[in-house]
């Protein structure tokens, strides 16, 4: 008498799996590959846009860093430094450097955490908020002229991207 194959022996015991319950609909498509040069030209045209606002910010002696923590507040209100570095993509040291910097120079201040002692929390200052107001208006009353020289349908497809370019940044 032959001893049985232990696989051979595993299939006679073990029914065999039952389809997934989609699997009568047909697979999504693969993702079409990317439009040649789209990455590139993408790149150049974003960085060349970042810079000429860049060059609308009314301080300039403030790093882009530094200029991003202070929207951040704005936008999100006060934050622990772990949730600016984690927000900024940063590691902790270099944002309690920049936290540093922003509060000699009075834009931002420490508070203690109402919930954990331990920690604290990070707000601007009314001087930073002014800062940040000011910056805004700037930039975006230099990007208002420009988009008023474009089509109207030129500026719906912008609106379109630049949700989309919001979803890459946040990748």
């Amino acid at each position: 008498m032959r001893n049985p194959d232990p696989v051979e022996k595993m299939d006679q015991q073990t029914p065999a799996p039952e389809p997934p319950e989609h699997a009568d609909r047909p697979a999504p498509p693969e993702p079409e590959p990317s439009t040649p040069g789209l990455e590139a030209d993408l790149r150049v045209a974003v960085g060349r846009l970042a810079r000429r606002l860049r060059a609308q910010r009314p301080d300039t002696s403030l790093s882009l860093g530094q200029g991003a923590v202070l929207f951040a507040l704005a936008r999100h209100g006060r934050m622990t430094p772990r949730a600016l570095a984690d927000h900024e993509k940063v590691q902790p040291p270099s944002m309690t450097r920049i936290i540093g910097a922003l509060e000699e120079r009075a834009l931002v201040r420490r508070e203690p955490h109402p919930q954990d002692r331990r920690q604290h929390l990070v707000d601007l200052t009314e001087q930073g908020r002014a800062l940040v107001r000011q910056d805004t208006r700037r930039r975006e009353a230099w990007l208002a002229q420009r988009l008023a020289e474009l089509e109207p349908g030129e500026r719906e497809t912008l609106r379109e991207a630049a949700e989309i370019l919001d979803r890459l940044s946040r990748s």
